[in-house]
């Protein structure tokens, strides 16, 4: 249950550091403060450090099931494959401006 008007704890001004502030929350409900809070707006701009591609249901449940024989994530297994596909190719490459 809420506290009355008169229990509730002034809202500081400003908090000394992030410890301060984190100490106040930790004991205190932001419902006690609704009448203080505003409408914010804001934007956000989210970067993926990943590339994303379609693969085939079929393919997709083949890679499931070998992901989970060897005890990792689908993606993990993708990404290692594809390495290694890459590292064959630049090697490929390689051989073939030496010969």
């Amino acid at each position: 249950m809420a506290k009355s008007k008169q229990q509730i704890e002034a809202l500081p001004e400003q908090f000394d550091n992030i410890e301060a502030a984190a100490e106040f929350w930790d004991t205190h409900s932001l419902v006690d403060y609704e009448d203080l809070q505003r409408d914010v707006e804001f934007d956000v701009e989210l970067k993926s450090g990943k590339n994303y591609f379609a693969i085939d249901k079929e393919l997709s449940r083949d890679i499931d099931k070998l992901a989970q024989l060897e005890g990792i994530l689908p993606e993990t297994l993708v990404n290692l494959w594809l390495k290694e596909k890459i590292l064959e190719k630049r090697i490929q490459k390689e051989k073939r401006g030496q010969a």
